[in-house]
């Protein structure tokens, strides 16, 4: 049998479905070798897709190695005979197989194959589950919806440690919550059957299919009693809605992790919807059929949802179960690492020229931004470590290729606004001017202030590379007199001083222009 991750935890029914893990209950799929693995896989096998994402290793920020979904619609017509699609089961069991082999190729040593709604609900689930093992050699662990909605709930906290609220997953069958408790635990969890391809077999058409969503989700209300507060959606689903929400607004970041929505923004795009021609929608989109067939249902419940839960947000999260089982595998110590650092710091160990300089160029630098938010020092910092990640690319567009890897990496721990902030402090790292690169539209996500002080980064990284030694901070030093309106220089050694050549020169003064500030040199002899 393939390496399958051994389950520590002992509340595993003999019937392969995996009980509930309780409230703080032991992870119920860690491998205790998974950490220093250099692959780790999950199989999710939903009531609507089959997927197979392989990490490059337990990492805190996820590296994707690979990732393939097929649609095989397993749960399919579930609602009317309850049992496993006649279709599906088939391109299911095709997805699993290919899936094996994949993983085996990729000398994938820890893997884990989960299963969810459909599998445990339908009443030939147990045997599909036998004959996908048996034609496999793979281990399959049906999970139940409370443990389902602990997983998802991992998976946001993976991209977002620490955070609070509630998560909403919603799969083909079912769709579940979880309370977010601001310290990295999972609070209450409940299970309902909202899911799109469960809803499509409740008789009496569009008004009986309302009165079913009302009800179920007054219910669920009632088992969480604090204030849903921000609402991360996690499924395919509402991937689906937020890309028609990106499409009605005009939104120029195509980037769906981390994407806001207001409970107003969720009503003008649900009207939207109605009003549609749903095909020149998903061709606008790139939505796949099966998935746009689902979304009117689906848009639905969210819009009951967030009217009966009042959230004060709503943002888009790409990570759900399968990082939640990745974030299983991780040590405490890993899980209070900051994604975006870590993310950043294995980019430069990677593919920067000098690995180790990003931190050094920080502290170089730092003494110009003695104001700058907390939160915009995390990213400085990451600016820092990812400012020579993209050396090889062409001169000519190393900038604008700078900016693309940052607005568009996979890259958890940032808002969009952090990443268009992040992209054109690396983009003036390489460029003074910023004049025909067509990035205008996403700077309007950013205030004034914000595209200026980004500016500035990039121009004291621009002037701070110029200093490439292990301890730069040994040979020179930047001080800002604001109130003076002086940007100063001071040469401590010979080599500072060989150093400061006339291409150094040019980007001191043109770094103090960005500032406003008279550059001021000493011990230049």
């Amino acid at each position: 049998m393939m390496g399958q991750a051994e389950l520590a935890d002992p509340r595993i029914a003999g019937s392969g479905t995996v009980a509930d893990g309780g409230l703080f209950g032991t992870p119920l799929f860690q491998d205790p070798h998974a950490r220093n693995l250099a692959r780790v896989g999950v199989i999710d096998i939903g009531s609507n897709s089959v997927r197979m994402v392989v990490f490059d290793g337990a990492a805190r920020s996820p590296a994707y190695f690979y990732n393939e979904k097929i649609l095989c619609g397993l749960g399919a017509g579930f609602a009317e005979t309850g049992r496993l699609s006649a279709t599906g089961r088939p391109r299911a069991l095709a997805a699993l197989k290919r899936f094996a082999a994949l993983a085996k190729g990729m000398n994938v040593t820890s893997l884990v194959t989960v299963a969810t709604a459909a599998m445990r609900e339908a009443e030939d689930g147990a045997e599909f589950k036998a004959e996908a093992e048996r034609e496999t050699g793979l281990t399959i662990h049906v999970v139940d919806g409370r443990e389902e909605a602990r997983l998802s709930a991992q998976g946001v906290l993976l991209g977002w440690p620490g955070a609070f609220g509630m998560i909403c997953d919603i799969g083909g069958s079912s769709m579940e919550l979880a309370e977010l408790l601001g310290d990295g635990q999972v609070g209450a969890r409940e299970t309902s059957d909202l899911g799109p391809l469960k809803l499509q077999g409740i008789k009496g058409g569009k008004k009986a299919i309302k009165a079913h969503i009302k009800d179920r989700i007054a219910s669920l209300r009632e088992q969480f009693t604090e204030p849903a507060g921000r609402l991360f959606l996690v499924g395919g689903s509402w991937r689906a809605i937020a890309r028609i929400d990106m499409e009605r607004r005009g939104y120029p970041l195509k980037v769906l992790h981390e994407y806001r929505m207001t409970r107003k923004d969720i009503r003008a795009t649900i009207a939207y919807i109605q009003k549609a021609d749903m095909e020149d929608l998903r061709a606008r989109t790139g939505t796949s059929a099966e998935r746009m067939a689902l979304v009117p249902l689906a848009s639905l419940v969210l819009k009951e949802l967030v009217r009966c839960f009042k959230p004060d947000e709503v943002a888009i999260s790409s990570y759900g179960i399968r990082e939640g089982l990745l974030y299983e595998q991780m040590s405490d110590e890993q899980r209070q690492r900051d994604p975006l650092i870590e993310a950043a710091y294995q980019m430069e160990l990677a593919n920067a020229r000098m690995p180790g300089f990003g931190r050094a160029l920080y502290r170089f630098i730092e003494p110009l931004f003695g104001s700058i938010r907390p939160e915009m020092k995390r990213v400085m910092r990451a600016a820092c470590l990812l400012h020579d990640v993209s050396w090889r690319a062409h001169p000519d567009y190393r900038a604008e290729v700078c900016f693309d890897n940052a607005t568009r990496a996979n890259l958890g721990g940032l808002t969009h606004e952090e990443r268009v902030y992040l992209g054109l402090a690396l983009l003036h790292r390489y460029k003074s001017s910023r004049k025909d690169t067509g990035f205008d539209p996403l700077l309007e996500l950013l205030t004034e202030k914000q595209v200026q002080q980004a500016e500035i980064m990039g121009r004291a990284m621009r002037f701070g590379a110029m200093f490439t030694l292990e301890k730069p901070l040994d040979h020179g030093k930047l001080k800002l007199y604001p109130k003076k309106g002086i940007l100063e220089l001071t040469l401590k050694t010979d080599t500072a001083r060989d150093l400061f050549g006339e291409v150094a020169q040019a980007r001191f003064k043109a770094l103090a222009a960005a500032i406003g500030a008279e550059p001021v040199v000493k011990g230049m002899g």
